[in-house]
């Protein structure tokens, strides 16, 4: 009994040792963390100019159904969610698939040369990627070369064009940066069920798609999540490459969140409330994401 008592103590002063180093990273958390979205729940309610603040309710919310501007913004985020998340993810696998062959020469090389554009400056690409797509840029240039045009694209300023240069622009970026996520997985596939397809006469095509695809379900799952919460979060890339333009074809709703808050009226309340629509609908995709893939 005694033995019990004394290991009770212990246990009861190990705890208040643990807290003492814990409380103080907590108090943080909550500080930096919980109070500024409960915050944000305060402002989605208000409708802010300046400092000062009216209480609208659900007025913010109202609005936001209405606004026209922020429906053509969560459609561009899902048209580019479509096309681009599909095509950088089946791209990422099939690059990783190839690298992943111990017959290649300079692995390492074409490794970092497809992981580089993740970590390069996205002002100096988006710079970049401006000058390769105006009307005289090396990219129409090429294409006429070639025959592909007869007469060069506006990329910059069609809205259809505008919006496959994101695409492109986000496909170069971030393609790599999948890529060794999925690399990291074929590596952690036991060579005898690839070397059993093999001798069961199983094709390159059927190896991937029945052998290797299915071992690589968490990795794709996380990817595509990921991806999804990046897409639809969009704002650096096209800020800095078509400015949300010609006429909101490339706007974004994070892009739309940044313009309420600082430059057209500074209503906070408005944009707090663009901001927890946006993780809702991030949520929910998440969610289904997630039940998709394991129900498969």
């Amino acid at each position: 009994m005694k033995k019990l008592q004394q290991s009770v103590k212990r246990s009861r002063k190990d705890n208040r040792e643990v807290w003492k180093f814990t409380i103080f990273s907590i108090l943080l958390s909550s500080v930096f963390l919980l109070y500024p979205i409960i915050y944000s729940i305060y402002l989605s309610l208000h409708s802010m100019q300046g400092l000062s603040s009216t209480f609208v309710g659900l007025g913010n919310y109202v609005r936001m159904l209405q606004d026209p501007v922020f429906r053509q913004a969560l459609f561009n985020n899902f048209l580019f969610l479509i096309f681009q998340v599909p095509i950088m993810l089946v791209l990422g696998l099939i690059l990783a698939f190839i690298l992943n062959s111990p017959r290649l020469k300079g692995r390492t090389f074409f490794c970092l040369a497809l992981f580089l554009p993740s970590v390069t400056s996205l002002v100096s690409y988006a710079v970049l990627f401006r000058m390769m797509f105006q009307i005289g840029g090396v990219v129409n240039d090429f294409l006429m070369t070639i025959g592909i045009l007869d007469f060069p694209i506006d990329w910059l300023n069609s809205t259809f064009w505008a919006r496959v240069l994101v695409v492109v622009a986000l496909c170069w970026r971030w393609t790599g940066y999948n890529m060794i996520f999925y690399l990291a997985g074929l590596q952690n596939i036991s060579k005898d069920i690839l070397e059993a397809a093999q001798i069961d006469g199983a094709s390159t095509a059927q190896t991937l798609f029945q052998v290797v695809i299915p071992q690589l379900k968490p990795v794709i799952l996380f990817t595509s999540i990921t991806s999804t919460i990046g897409t639809l979060q969009l704002f650096d890339e096209v800020v800095n490459l078509t400015g949300g333009g010609p006429a909101n074809a490339t706007l974004t709703a994070a892009q739309l969140i940044y313009k309420h808050s600082f430059v057209f009226t500074s209503n906070f309340g408005y944009s707090a409330t663009l901001s927890w629509a946006l993780v809702v609908i991030v949520a929910l995709l998440s969610v289904i994401q997630m039940k998709v893939t394991n129900r498969r």
